[in-house]
Formats: C-alpha cells, sequence, structure tokens
C-alpha cells in the first residue's frame, strides 16, 4: 500500500504563498543550498509519483520539463503525476494519469496499489480536502525562518482539527526546518 505525503514550503507564520501579486515571489530563494537540496531529497525518497492539482500541475508544467539535468528536477519528471482534473485529456506532461471523477475514490483506490509513495505539494485546494477524508500518512513542512504576514495559508478555513504525532526534524545549514509528522487522524476535543 502506498502512503500519501505532503511536502509544503511554509513561513514561521504558516502562509506558503505570499499574494496573487508574488510580492515576495522568492521568499525561499536565500535558503537554497546544496546541503539543503541533499536532505529535501532524501525525504522525498529515491522514487516518488506526485498528486497534483490542475494548477499546480500547469504551473509546474511552466517549470519542470525545461530544468535541466539535476537529481531534484530529474525525479520530478521521471514521476508519474497523478492529476485531479476535469480535462484529462489535456495532460501533455507525463508520465500523468488523473483520479477521476470521485477524487476521494481514486486516491483509495490510487493507495491500494503497489508503488512508490504519492507526494503531494503545491495543490492547497487538495490539501484540507484529503487530510479531511483521512487519506494523508505524512505531513512534511518545509518551514522558512520568514514571516511573512499575509498570503495563502496551508489549509481552508473550513479545515477540520486533526491530529499529527511528530516523527523528525532535520535542519538545513541556513535554518530551514524539515519537520515530519504522522496523520492520527481527527482532533477529539
Amino acid at each position: 500500500m502506498r502512503k500519501v505525503r505532503i511536502f509544503e514550503h511554509i513561513s514561521l507564520d504558516g502562509v506558503i504563498e505570499h499574494d496573487a501579486n508574488y510580492t515576495y515571489g522568492g521568499w525561499t530563494a536565500p535558503y537554497r543550498t546544496p546541503a539543503g537540496m541533499a536532505l529535501l531529497l532524501e525525504m522525498y525518497g529515491t522514487r516518488f509519483d506526485m498528486l497534483l492539482g490542475r494548477k499546480t500541475y500547469d504551473e509546474f508544467l511552466g517549470y519542470w520539463p525545461n530544468a535541466g539535468d539535476f537529481p531534484m528536477a530529474n525525479a520530478i519528471n521521471a514521476a508519474t503525476k497523478y492529476v485531479v482534473t476535469h480535462r484529462p485529456e489535456s495532460l501533455e506532461w507525463g508520465p500523468v494519469g488523473h483520479l477521476g471523477e470521485d477524487i476521494i475514490a481514486g486516491l483509495r483506490d490510487l493507495k491500494s496499489t503497489a508503488g512508490p509513495d504519492l507526494v503531494l505539494c503545491g495543490s492547497i485546494s487538495l490539501t484540507s480536502v484529503l487530510l479531511d477524508a483521512g487519506l494523508i500518512d505524512e505531513v512534511i513542512l518545509i518551514v522558512y525562518p520568514v514571516l511573512l504576514g499575509k498570503g495563502k495559508r496551508l489549509l481552508s478555513d473550513s479545515f477540520d482539527a486533526r491530529k499529527l504525532e511528530f516523527v523528525r526534524t532535520v535542519t538545513t545549514p541556513t535554518g530551514v526546518l524539515l519537520n515530519t509528522y504522522r496523520h492520527l487522524g481527527a482532533l477529539n476535543s
């Protein structure tokens, strides 16, 4: 059975995307190092497939296929991208598949197959839905030492509380924390 793992780059105040105008679009760039990238790649694993919403898929399509020959680009380009979309016939960057009309049932079926772990990155509209459905196994937060103040948050306002168990943390040379949590289920009051 495959695991579903969320990977999200996030500020200390919970922002994952500053604003629609990308005022601070490169806010993660000053913290990138080869050592940090090696740690991140280790956490992704040697082989993985991806879960993407259509918007994130289209954004990734504009970058990753032409990013060059380096480990992260090679891993992402080799991964099968399972996309939540109403237009599966228009998916051009592969290998690619889609979860069908019922994404919850589609992901349950996909999880039950043999294969590499499924990585969800970006695609914040899916994060809350899949956590609420109990389909996420791990949450990996890549926490940057910045406060962005406003912008898109990791979870929707309608999200139901969930309980996580801390697994481990790794620190990059620039102070980015790679925190891994196991999803335990709904938070009981």
